[in-house]
């Protein structure tokens, strides 16, 4: 069995430390990247996610699609409409949401990738 590395020694870097922390975001910006991640944690979200990559959707096509209720659809685009990761425009009575911007794609993408090595 490998043993885990420990630090068991009191040498604090100081330099290293005081390096890291100049350029260390702010507590509020580590808890939005974390509540921005909880979004990709809900595999319906991802779903939604990815298939809003693949084409602009209305909600009726999106239940289709993942063969789920509208109203379940519903709940899930409002969460990921509310993080920023999905947009809407409304023509006539229906509204069709696609990814809020590259970066979305780009999660997305990259995580895919992640997944497949």
């Amino acid at each position: 069995m490998e043993k885990q590395p420990i630090c068991d020694c009191d040498v604090i870097h100081t330099d290293v430390v005081a390096g890291v922390r100049e350029h260390m975001p702010s507590k509020e910006e580590f808890n939005k990247l974390a509540n921005l991640y909880k979004m990709f944690s809900g595999g319906t979200r991802v779903q939604i996610l990815w298939a809003l990559e693949q084409s602009e959707m209305c909600v009726c096509d999106l239940a289709v699609l993942l063969n789920m209720t509208k109203s379940a659809i519903s709940h899930q685009l409002k969460s990921l409409r509310l993080s920023n990761l999905v947009k809407f425009r409304k023509d006539g009575q229906i509204a069709y949401y696609s990814l809020a911007d590259d970066h979305v794609k780009d999660i997305i993408d990259k995580g895919f990738e992640h997944i497949n090595e």
